[in-house]
């Protein structure tokens, strides 16, 4: 190479490297090294995470202005200022004054409760409050109670005693419960005492049966059903139906066994 030409590549060289040290000045980014490009893409991810989680479970809060309760739940109208937000949660005792604050959007528009004669333009059906402000639980988190299987079964004082359906899909309460990963999405029979109906809730009536079989410690005595039959308290019923294991509805509401667009007779 002939001196002008390595004058010349040297010129070269230095316009590029100063060039480099520009394009890193003017954009930091290309300065990063890959693990802290690596740290900076984690934190982007997670403030993303955060806020795609704060738009899917909008917070919700105000004073009971007022309350009652239809089944197993209980409804409170909260106000916030000028803005007014019926929810609908497990049965819980609130008085009026009271603040509440929930994490919650299953939403639900001209909903019907028939137990209660109203249609709500608009309510939020939540599982408990994340916090309660006044009242014995101040400032506690009311944690998650369920209208579920786990958080709403009736438990009456007597022995309950009934004998199986007949047929080959035919099964006792705690049989569904101990084969319901074989038999989910099929349809089953099973013959009990009705012990709690809590109607139009959702657009369904809620039937708690039981037949004396399984261990209400483990929440596996009592089954819940949804149809739209309407059986009265104390009546011995047969259930044919679709078994859904490890049912959620959102908001709470989940259910290890429950059979669903039952027939009842």
């Amino acid at each position: 190479m002939t001196p002008d030409a390595k004058k010349i590549f040297l010129f070269i060289s230095l316009v590029a490297v100063f060039a480099g040290g520009n394009a890193a000045f003017a954009n930091p980014q290309a300065a990063l090294t890959p693990s802290e490009k690596e740290k900076e893409i984690a934190q982007k991810e997670k403030e993303l995470d955060e806020k795609l989680n704060r738009e899917a479970n909008p917070q919700i809060s105000g004073k009971i202005e007022e309350t009652m309760d239809s089944g197993s739940y209980t409804y409170v109208l909260l106000a916030n200022g000028e803005k007014k937000t019926w929810v609908a949660m497990p049965q819980m005792k609130v008085a009026v004054g009271q603040e509440l604050i929930f994490n919650c959007n299953n939403e639900m528009w001209n909903f019907k409760s028939r137990s209660l004669e109203r249609t709500f333009e608009r309510i939020y059906f939540c599982n408990a409050p994340e916090k309660t402000v006044g009242g014995a639980d101040d400032g506690k988190m009311a944690g998650k109670a369920s209208a579920g299987s786990a958080g709403a079964v009736a438990s009456p004082a007597e022995k309950i005693r009934v004998e199986k359906a007949a047929g080959t899909d035919a099964y006792t309460v705690e049989e569904l419960y101990s084969k319901k990963a074989s038999l989910d999405n099929k349809a089953v029979a099973v013959k009990g005492k009705v012990v709690k109906v809590s109607a139009g809730i959702m657009g369904k009536n809620w039937i708690h049966v039981q037949d004396g079989s399984g261990d209400a410690n483990k929440r596996t005595n009592n089954l819940v059903v949804t149809s739209q039959d309407v059986p009265k308290v104390g009546e011995i019923v047969t259930v044919n139906g679709t078994l859904r294991a490890d049912k959620d509805f959102g908001g709470g509401y989940k259910y290890a066994v429950i059979v669903e667009e039952a027939a009842i007779k």
